[in-house]
C-alpha cells in the first residue's frame, strides 16, 4: 500500500459548518471551478451554469447547507475566508454574479439541481458543474467530495507528493519505524509533516497554535449560545445549561458533565453554520475540541504537550482514512465520530506522557466502540443524533485513555490496524440508507420535527 502524504493542515482545516463533505468540500469545488473556467478558451459564451448535486449531497444537502457552499464557491470563496452572513444570505436565492476569467453569469440557489441520490460514480457523493449555452453543454466538470473536506475530481493530474522520510501505511509500520529510529511518535509525523508542506518545525507549531485556539474559541462560543439552532427541527442547545449545572455545589460528576458540556459545545456551533475545525470532519468537530478544552483549561497539560499529542492524533486520522474512511456517505458515522474519538483518545493518552502503544490501545478501544455506528442526520441536519454522539464520542474517548493508562500491555488483544479493517469491512456492508442519507435510522423513525 502507498505510504501516507497527507499534511495534518488538510486535516484540521478551519471553516463553516455544518458538514466538511456537505459544506467544505462542495464549495473547494466550486472555487476550484472558477479558477479552471478562468483558463478556457471557449468559442460560445455560456448563459448559464448548472449545480448537479448526487448521492447524500443531494438527499440531505438542504438540510446541510450545500447549495449555498457550492455557489459561495463558484463565487470566489473559499472555506477560511468565507463569512457565514454572506452564506446565510445566499438562501434567499436572489441572484449574484458569476465571475471567471472573461465569462460572468448571474448565479443563485436557485441553479442548484438535487439528483439522483443513488448513482454509478466513483463516490456516493459527487457534484456536477457545467456551463451550458440553453441546453447545449459547453464544459462540465465532475467533483467528489469524499469527507473531511478533502476533493477530488474527474480527470485530475494527481500532484506529485514530497516524500516524508517515514513512510508508513498503517500503525504497524507506523510503530516499527518509531523502534527502529528510537523516536517519539509526534516527532516522526512532525518530521514528515516538515517534509510534505515544506515549512519549519516552528511553522507546524505556529499553525497548529492557530487550529488549536480555533477549537477552543468554538468551544467558548458554544458554552455562552442560547436558544434554538436554525432549520425546522426547533432544537434547544445544552451547552451552557450543562456547564452551569457542573459547577453547582455537591454536582456530582462534574468534570463528565462540563466534558459533555464542551462537546456539545462545539458541536452546537457546527450546527449553527459557525466556524469550527476539522477534526476530522465537521460532523465530528465537538470531539477533539472538547477534549483539547478539557486537558489545556480542566487538567493543566502544556500546550506543547498539546501539540504533541495533536500530531499523534493526526496520525491516527491519517491511518483510519488512508485504509477505511472518514466520511459518513462511505461508512457511516463509525468513519466520522468513531475516528475523531480515536484521534482524541490518542491525544488524550500522549499528552498525559504516555508512549506509542498505550496511545495506540486508546485510540483502538474508543474506535472499537463506535464500529457499527451509522449516519442518519434527522432532517438532513447536523443536529439530531450528530450534536448529543459529539459528546458521548469524546467521554468515550476519556473512558479508552483510562482504561489504556492502566491496563497491561501484554493482554490488550485487539490493534488498531484490525479495528481499522473492522470499520472498513462494516461500511462495505452497511445499507446506503444509513450512509448520511435520512433515508433510514433516527432519520425515519423520529416523528417529523
Amino acid at each position: 500500500m502507498t505510504a501516507i502524504t497527507t499534511s495534518v493542515f488538510e486535516l484540521f482545516k478551519i471553516g463553516p459548518g455544518p458538514s466538511s463533505s456537505h459544506t467544505i468540500g462542495p464549495m473547494k469545488a466550486g472555487y476550484n471551478f472558477n479558477r479552471t473556467v478562468a483558463d478556457l478558451a471557449l468559442e460560445v459564451q455560456p448563459d448559464n451554469i448548472e449545480i448537479r448535486l448526487y448521492g447524500s449531497l443531494s438527499a440531505t444537502g438542504e438540510g446541510h447547507g450545500t447549495d449555498r457552499a457550492v455557489v459561495a464557491g463558484l463565487l470566489g470563496f473559499k472555506p477560511d475566508n468565507v463569512e457565514c452572513d454572506f452564506l446565510d444570505s445566499l438562501a434567499d436565492g436572489n441572484p449574484h454574479q458569476f465571475k471567471s476569467g472573461v465569462i460572468s453569469l448571474p448565479l443563485s440557489v436557485k441553479d442548484v439541481v438535487f439528483a439522483e441520490v443513488k448513482n454509478d460514480f466513483p463516490y456516493a457523493n459527487t457534484l456536477l458543474l457545467r456551463l451550458r449555452k440553453g441546453e447545449e453543454i459547453l464544459f462540465e466538470q465532475e467533483y467528489y467530495s469524499i469527507g473531511g473536506g478533502f476533493i477530488k475530481w474527474k480527470g485530475q493530474q494527481e500532484e506529485i507528493p514530497r516524500v516524508p522520510p517515514h513512510q508508513y501505511s498503517n500503525m504497524e509500520e507506523l510503530k516499527a519505524i518509531l523502534t527502529e529510529n528510537e523516536l517519539r511518535m509526534h516527532q516522526a509525523i512532525l518530521a514528515n509533516e516538515t517534509a510534505i508542506s515544506g515549512i519549519s518545525k516552528d511553522e507546524v507549531y505556529e499553525k497548529l497554535d492557530v487550529i488549536l485556539d480555533a477549537m477552543k474559541e468554538a468551544v467558548r462560543n458554544g458554552l455562552a449560545a442560547e436558544g434554538t439552532l436554525p432549520g425546522p427541527i426547533g432544537l434547544h442547545r445544552k451547552a451552557k445549561r450543562l456547564f452551569d449545572n457542573s459547577v453547582r455545589p455537591n454536582c456530582a460528576d462534574s468534570f463528565l458533565l462540563r466534558l459533555n458540556a464542551y462537546g456539545f459545545a462545539a458541536s452546537e456551533e457546527n450546527a449553527a453554520g459557525h466556524i469550527v475545525v476539522t477534526a476530522p470532519t465537521s460532523g465530528s468537530a465537538g470531539v477533539i475540541p472538547a477534549a483539547v478544552f478539557a486537558l489545556e483549561e480542566e487538567l493543566g497539560i502544556s500546550r506543547e504537550n498539546v501539540r504533541q499529542g495533536m500530531l499523534v492524533a493526526a496520525a491516527i486520522g491519517f491511518i483510519a482514512k488512508h485504509n477505511a474512511s472518514i466520511a459518513g456517505a462511505e461508512v457511516g458515522c463509525q468513519g466520522e465520530i468513531g475516528v475523531a474519538s480515536a484521534m482524541a483518545a490518542g491525544l488524550i493518552a500522549y499528552a498525559n506522557g504516555n508512549r506509542f502503544w498505550r496511545t495506540e490501545n486508546a485510540a483502538e478501544s474508543a474506535l472499537e466502540h463506535h464500529l457499527g455506528i451509522t449516519c442518519d442526520p434527522v432532517g438532513g441536519y447536523v443536529q439530531i443524533p450528530c450534536i448529543e454522539r459529539n459528546a458521548m464520542g469524546v467521554v468515550r474517548a476519556y473512558n479508552a485513555y483510562l482504561i489504556a493508562s492502566v491496563e497491561n500491555e501484554k493482554f490488550h488483544k485487539v490493534s488498531f490496524d484490525e479495528v481499522v479493517q473492522a470499520m472498513a469491512e462494516t461500511g462495505k456492508d452497511m445499507n446506503s440508507k444509513y450512509k448520511e442519507t435520512s433515508l433510514g435510522g433516527l432519520a425515519v423513525s423520529v416523528p417529523n420535527c
